[in-house]
């Protein structure tokens, strides 16, 4: 069979993956993404979309019992199958718009499994689709298996189960507290599913900074979430009703199902890397520069595939880095400092830039402002008043090294500092733009000024 030319083949139809085919398309290069499941990939199947769908309905529940609203109503439930037929509606949607989005801009979609035969072609059964300007590896990830425990999608669950269950399960163990573990946690909470979160490191979510992790603690404990920290997983053993999950130190736990959220893996193998002498790292993941490009002339990796923050957004901005380099159109690199995180547990949490230990760690003299929500009138409002925003700045130079927000609508609050960060603000600059009232982002104003010592409502 003739191969088919493009200038540009992307392997993976993922966020990254899509993006860059629109992006590569915009810039007239003649494109195609291979896919072998679903575009969209993880995040709008099942990673972000879908579990923030369930998160929305599990907080309105939540806040919808709270007494302090004044609002009454003769006996309030939730209808799980409802939930669900809610979360896979909002997920067709956009799935739908992303098909819509390849025909408008004049991408060829082919569907299967697609390997790199070489640095210039992509084989999908038995057709072969050759790359005249470049080629993009967007694979992607998965959940990663916690030694001793793999995935059955009964009692043992990943992330990917417990997204698009039908069933709540009557109990669960959660294990690893970074961004999924504290989310699930959150949503199983609100749903009166007992829960407990465990993490092998001394904290919560341990790739924040500090002081929101004791803030996350601190609401958890309040709200009633259980959680251990340093605590090692040893065994896992099947029950007659579920899971018995041992520990190096500490009482085991029992529970229906085990939830583990202990990060993922690139799916670099069985790809063709090696057919294409694509090099590999640690953990499988590809190696790139600030462009994405491998070692190998004419290929690009994305995404997950090559480490970094493994977030949706990271990879569709890598997307677009490797489209207008491939195109020669370079704007600016790839800079994993500016990717916002993001957390929608309860409470909300988000980040970017250097914490202040790494900042400290880097022989960086720094200066810090924190606000509490508790002194915003419309987190008042919300009846949100727990946590912080905290800016970290160069002591010298006053620019914003980093931004740390936990509490209501954290995810939503992070934008104008991460722009602050792009511009290599200051933080004074930011206390300059004026900050409309009552709103949440207040505290973002007044956490700069809090640099300085000038904060104005604390």
């Amino acid at each position: 069979m003739p191969a088919s030319e493009y200038d540009v083949v992307v392997l993976g139809g993922g966020m990254g993956g899509y993006v860059a085919a629109i992006r590569a398309s915009q810039l007239g290069l003649k494109t195609a993404v291979v896919e072998s499941a679903k575009l969209g990939g993880t995040c709008l199947h099942v990673g972000c979309i879908p579990t923030k769908a369930l998160l929305e309905s599990s907080g309105l529940f939540h806040k919808a019992g709270r007494e302090e609203f004044g609002l009454t109503a003769e006996k309030l439930g939730y209808d799980f199958a409802r939930i669900a037929a809610r979360r896979d509606k909002v997920v067709d949607q956009l799935w739908r718009g992303v098909q819509g989005l390849m025909r408008k801009n004049r991408i060829d979609v082919v569907e299967g499994r697609g390997e790199l035969a070489d640095a210039g072609t992509v084989r999908v059964d038995g057709r072969e689709l050759k790359a005249r300007r470049g080629l993009i590896a967007a694979t992607g990830s998965r959940p990663r298996a916690l030694p001793g425990a793999e995935f059955d999608g009964e009692r043992v669950i990943n992330s990917d189960h417990a997204t698009l269950t039908g069933k709540l399960p009557r109990s669960v163990v959660i294990v690893g507290a970074g961004a999924i573990g504290v989310e699930f946690a959150t949503f199983y909470h609100q749903l009166g599913v007992p829960a407990t979160l465990v993490e092998a490191l001394d904290r919560l979510v341990p790739l924040e900074d500090p002081d929101v992790s004791a803030e996350v603690a601190k609401q958890f404990k309040a709200a009633g979430i259980r959680f251990r920290t340093s605590a090692m997983v040893k065994a896992v053993e099947e029950t007659t009703d579920g899971v018995h999950v041992a520990f190096e130190e500490g009482e085991p736990l029992e529970a229906e199902k085990l939830l583990v959220a202990i990060g993922r893996e690139p799916l670099s193998k069985d790809i063709g890397l090696e057919a294409a002498g694509v090099k590999t790292g640690k953990g499988g993941f590809v190696g790139t520069d600030e462009w994405m490009r491998t070692n190998v002339t004419g290929v690009w990796a994305i995404g997950d595939l090559v480490g970094g923050f493994l977030l949706a957004h990271a990879a569709a901005h890598e997307g677009i880095v490797a489209a207008e380099d491939i195109a020669g159109k370079r704007a600016t690199p790839m800079e994993q400092e500016l990717v916002t995180r993001t957390t929608y547990s309860h409470p909300q949490i988000a980040s970017v830039g250097l914490t202040e230990p790494q900042a400290r760690e880097r022989g960086i003299e720094v200066k810090v402002g924190k606000f509490p929500f508790l002194a915003n009138g419309r987190a008042l409002i919300h009846g949100e008043p727990g946590g912080f925003a905290k800016v970290v700045a160069d002591a010298k130079t006053g620019q914003l090294l980093g931004a740390h927000i936990v509490g209501v609508e954290a995810t939503e609050l992070i934008s104008e500092p991460a722009l602050a960060r792009l511009f290599q603000g200051d933080a004074w600059e930011v206390t300059r733009n004026i900050h409309p009232h009552p709103t949440l982002s207040e505290v973002i104003g007044e956490a700069a000024l809090a640099v300085d010592g000038a904060a104005i409502h604390i």
